[in-house]
C-alpha cells in the first residue's frame, strides 16, 4: 500500500439516514392472549431509543468501522461549513480517555429557541431529535456531506458523554448530554470576543461498542489529513495526548493543501515507474456550489485504483460519478486515436485504460442518492453528466497539448487490450478443451474460472442444499455439486458396486483427477474441494462417508492438502445491531453467556439444514473466504495406522465398532438426543 493509500485506508463512509419513528409512546396494556397481535403488541419508541436499541440501522453496525463512523459524522459537519465558505479552518484532537474534539470557526449552530418548539433552544432540538438540521433544503447548504440532521443526533445518542460548545454573537453557549439526552439547558457560558463556531467533544458509550472498543489514533489522524486533501480551502489541525503519539501518529500535525488532489497523487505514486511523466489534474466549478468536480489521475505500472468522493464522503463501491469519469477517458483517448489513424484503439475498453489507472475523483452534488444504506455507492444520475462534461473537453486538451504523452498512453493502452483479447481466447479454448474431454455432471454448476489455482468445489448434501449453495457462492471462483443422499460407505463395497455408484462417479468426473493408480495431481479442476453438510448427526454422517471416500480412493489428494471441511452455523443470535452464530448448542450457551449476558433479549434462530438457510447468511457464515471457517482434512498418525482406525469404524465387521463403542464410552461427556 502507497503512502497515500494509507491516508485513506479505513475511512468510513456516511451514516445512513434510517426511518423516522414515531414521536408518542402510549403506555404499555396488559399483554394480549398468547398468539394474537393487536396494539398492544405495537411499541412505540420516543426520541433517540430507536438509535440505542438498533445502531446498526443508523452505523451499519457496532463494530470498529462504526465506531469510527461517530467521527466521521461530526467532522463532516465542520467541512458543510468549509465548504459553504462559513470555516477556514477544523481542528481535532484526541484523549487518552477516549475523548474526541471537533472544533471549527464556522458559523456556530442556532441556538435560539426554535419556532415550533416554544421554550427550546435550537440547538438541543439539533442534538436530540433525529431529521433536524439545516440540509433538507439548499437554504443553509448547497452541498453536503453530513446526514441532513441525522448524523448529529446519531453520535449524541450512541456517546455516554458529550459536550457541544457553540460561541455565536460573541456569546458561548454550552450544553451537555449523555445516551441522547440533555443533562440540563442551555446554558450561556459568558462573552467571548474573538471565537465563533461549533466545538463537539464525545466519547463513544461502551455499552454499545463494548467496554474494549477505541478509537484508533493513526485512523482518526489519516480521516483528518484526507479531508484536507479533499477540500484545499481548509486547515486541519490534528493533535493528540503525548500517550497516544507515535512514528506513524504525531502529537501534533497541520494540514493544508491548496494543491488538493493533485497534491494527494503525488504522494500516492511516489517512488513508481510512471507510463506517462505528467498527472492529468484539474477542476470545474465551485465545491460550494452545486456540479462541481475535481480530479488527478496517473497511469503507472503500479497496482492503480480509482478512490471517489461525493461531499467529501468516501465511495468505495464507485457508482454514477466514476461512470463519467471512464466514459470521458475512453471516448477521449478514442478520439485521440481517430485523429492520429490508430485504428488498433477500436477494441480499446475502460478496463484497458484502468488497468494501471491510479484515479481521484471528487465531486459536489446537491442532495446526493445514494445505493443502500452504508452510502458506499453513487446514484445520482446527474453525477455522471457532471463528470463526462467537466473531463471531456480538458482530457482532449491535455492529450493535444502533449502529443509524445498522449502516444505512449494510447500504445499502453492498445497494448493492455490486445493482451486481454489474448487471455479471453486461451481461456475460451482452455474451457472448450477440458469440456471435450471430461463428461462434467449435469447437476454441476461449474464455476467460470478455468485454472485450478484459486477455484472452489463444495459437495453438498441434496438439491436444496445445492440450491441454496448456487445462490451464495462467488460464481467466478466456486462451484457446487449437489449429491442426492448418502454415498456409498467405499470401505464396506466391493470394487464393482463402487463403480456402479452414480453419486461417487458424478464426484469423480467433477474433479477430473481420476483415482487410486490413476490419480493425476496435475489434472485436478480445483485447488480446494469442501466438504459441506449440515450441522447435524445426519451431516455429520455424510461427511463421514465422503471423508471415507477421499481417504480410500483420491489419498494423495488429502496428502496435498485439497480436502476440507465447511463449518456451517446451528444457530443466528441477534441482539439489537449485534449477530453471533453458534456452531452447536455447547457454542449457543457459551455466547449467551458472554457476548448477549445482561443485555436484554435474544432471539434465536436454529437453521434447520443448508437448504433453509437464507443465502446471505450461507454466504457470510461458510461460503465467503473473508468470513468463513474452515477445517483441512489431514492424516496426522500413520498412514497405516490410520487405515485400521477406518477399517474398524466403516469397514464391514460391526462387532469392530461395538468394540470402538464400548472401549471409547468413558471418555463421552455429552451425547445429544
Amino acid at each position: 500500500m502507497s503512502q497515500a493509500e494509507d491516508l485513506f485506508a479505513d475511512e468510513p463512509a456516511s451514516t445512513p439516514a434510517p426511518a423516522k419513528p414515531q414521536a408518542a409512546k402510549p403506555a404499555r396494556a396488559p399483554q394480549a392472549a398468547s398468539g394474537s397481535y393487536s396494539a398492544h403488541d405495537i411499541e412505540v419508541l420516543e426520541g433517540l431509543e430507536p438509535v440505542r436499541r438498533r445502531p446498526g440501522m443508523y452505523i451499519g453496525g457496532t463494530d470498529a468501522n462504526a465506531l469510527h463512523h461517530l467521527f466521521a459524522e461530526v467532522i463532516d459537519n465542520s467541512m458543510d461549513e468549509a465548504i459553504a465558505g462559513h470555516a477556514s479552518r477544523i481542528e481535532v484532537h484526541l484523549e487518552a480517555s477516549g475523548h474526541v474534539t471537533v472544533t471549527d470557526n464556522g458559523r456556530g449552530m442556532p441556538v435560539e429557541n426554535h419556532p415550533k418548539f416554544p421554550g427550546r433552544s435550537t440547538l438541543e432540538i439539533i442534538m436530540t431529535t433525529l431529521h433536524a438540521g439545516g440540509k433538507f433544503d439548499s437554504k443553509a447548504y448547497e452541498t453536503s456531506g453530513g446526514l441532513h440532521g441525522v448524523g448529529a443526533s446519531v453520535v449524541n445518542a450512541l456517546s455516554d458523554d458529550m459536550v457541544v460548545e457553540v460561541a455565536r454573537d460573541q456569546t458561548l453557549y454550552r450544553q451537555a448530554y449523555s445516551r441522547g439526552k440533555p443533562l440540563g439547558p442551555v446554558e450561556t457560558v459568558g462573552r467571548v470576543n474573538n471565537r465563533r463556531g461549533t466545538t463537539t467533544r464525545f466519547h463513544p458509550d461502551p455499552e454499545i461498542f463494548g467496554p474494549h472498543a477505541h478509537l484508533s489514533a493513526a485512523r482518526l489522524f489519516r480521516m483528518t489529513r484526507a479531508k484536507a486533501y479533499l477540500f484545499g480551502g481548509v486547515e486541519l489541525r490534528w493533535s493528540c495526548d503525548e500517550s497516544l503519539a507515535g512514528e506513524e501518529v504525531p502529537a501534533k500535525a497541520t494540514f493544508h493543501y491548496p494543491g488538493g488532489l493533485k497534491d494527494f497523487m503525488g504522494a500516492r505514486i511516489e517512488g513508481e515507474t510512471r507510463i506517462v511523466e505528467e498527472i492529468f489534474s484539474g477542476s470545474a466549478g465551485r465545491p460550494g456550489g452545486h456540479g462541481a468536480v475535481e480530479w488527478a489521475i496517473a497511469w503507472t505500472l503500479g497496482d492503480g485504483g480509482i478512490s471517489s468522493y461525493c461531499n467529501t464522503v468516501p465511495t468505495p463501491d464507485g457508482g454514477t460519478h466514476e461512470t463519467g469519469l471512464r466514459t470521458a477517458l475512453l471516448r477521449g483517448l478514442k478520439n485521440y486515436a481517430e485523429l492520429t489513424k490508430n485504428k488498433a484503439a477500436a477494441v480499446l475498453t475502460a478496463e484497458d485504460i484502468f488497468a494501471g489507472c491510479s484515479a481521484m475523483l471528487s465531486v459536489f452534488v446537491r442532495e446526493p442518492e445514494f445505493v443502500g444504506q452504508t452510502k458506499d455507492k453513487l446514484a445520482s444520475g446527474e453525477a455522471t453528466r457532471i463528470v463526462d462534461n467537466a473531463l471531456r473537453d480538458a482530457f482532449d486538451h491535455w492529450l493535444a497539448a502533449s502529443p509524445n504523452q498522449a502516444g505512449k498512453l494510447l500504445d499502453w493502452a492498445v497494448d493492455r487490450a490486445e493482451e486481454r483479447l489474448r487471455r479471453r481466447k486461451e481461456k475460451e479454448i482452455d474451457r472448450a478443451s477440458a469440456t471435450r474431454k471430461l463428461r462434467l455432471p449435469g447437476k454441476l454448476a461449474d464455476c467460470t474460472q478455468t485454472a485450478a489455482q484459486g477455484a472452489e468445489i463444495f459437495i453438498v448434501e441434496g438439491d436444496s442444499a445445492g440450491g441454496s449453495a448456487k445462490q451464495a457462492r462467488n460464481r467466478a471462483t466456486q462451484a457446487v455439486l449437489p449429491l442426492r443422499g448418502k454415498i456409498l460407505n467405499v470401505a464396506g463395497a466391493s470394487r464393482d458396486k463402487l463403480a456402479a455408484n452414480q453419486l461417487i462417479a458424478d464426484m469423480i468426473q467433477a474433479l477430473g483427477c481420476g483415482t487410486r493408480e490413476r490419480y493425476r495431481g496435475d489434472d485436478l479442476r480445483y485447488d480446494k474441494i469442501i466438504i459441506m453438510t449440515d450441522a447435524d448427526v445426519d451431516g455429520a454422517h455424510i461427511a463421514s462417508l465422503l471423508i471415507t471416500f477421499f481417504f480410500q480412493e483420491m489419498p494423495k489428494l488429502i496428502d496435498e492438502g485439497h480436502l476440507y471441511l465447511a463449518m456451517p452455523p446451528l444457530y443466528r443470535l441477534s441482539q439489537g445491531g449485534k449477530t453471533a452464530y453458534a456452531r452447536d448448542d455447547a457454542h449457543k450457551d457459551e455466547l449467551l453467556a458472554t457476548e448477549f449476558s445482561g443485555k436484554g433479549k435474544v432471539d434465536i434462530t436454529r437453521f434447520k439444514g443448508l437448504g433453509e438457510m437464507p443465502f446471505a447468511h450461507l454466504r457470510e457464515t461458510t461460503m465467503a473466504p473473508a468470513t468463513r471457517t474452515l477445517l483441512q482434512v489431514k492424516v496426522v498418525d500413520d498412514r497405516d495406522e490410520t487405515k485400521i482406525t477406518v477399517d474398524r469404524l466403516m469397514g464391514t465387521r460391526p462387532e469392530a465398532r461395538f468394540e470402538f463403542i464400548q472401549e471409547n464410552a468413558a471418555f463421552v461427556t455429552d451425547l445429544d438426543i
